[in-house]
């Protein structure tokens, strides 16, 4: 299992808005899904996440829907909008020019 690494400042909403991408889940399933994607990397407390999940959807880009979950418990089921999905496209692109722009600046050597 890698090392956990700590979630960046701005980067739990997106992470939670890809968990939401891949279909619709409930929130304890976002956290674990967030776990999985990650390869075990992020994890995400309870703590933060039911905030964040409230804050997206107040923001329309989660639609949350009670439904029964798999352990036949009342639960909030959240699936992407399209605002949801158009926040998701623009951050993914500014992640990968970020990504870039550091492994550049890493590997930078005096000339």
């Amino acid at each position: 299992m890698p090392e956990q690494i700590p979630i960046l400042p701005g980067t739990l909403d997106l992470l939670i808005l890809k968990a939401a991408s891949l279909g619709p889940e409930h929130g304890y399933g976002v956290l674990l899904r967030v776990e999985r994607i990650t390869g075990g990397a992020f994890l995400i407390e309870q703590g933060a996440l039911y905030p964040a999940l409230y804050r997206l959807e107040s923001r329309g880009l989660l639609k949350g829907k009670w439904g029964t979950s798999e352990n036949n418990r009342r639960a909030r089921f959240y699936t992407l909008t399209a605002a949801g999905r158009r926040k998701l496209d623009r951050e993914t692109r500014r992640w990968g020019q970020i990504a870039v722009a550091m492994a550049t600046a890493l590997g930078a050597e005096e000339a």
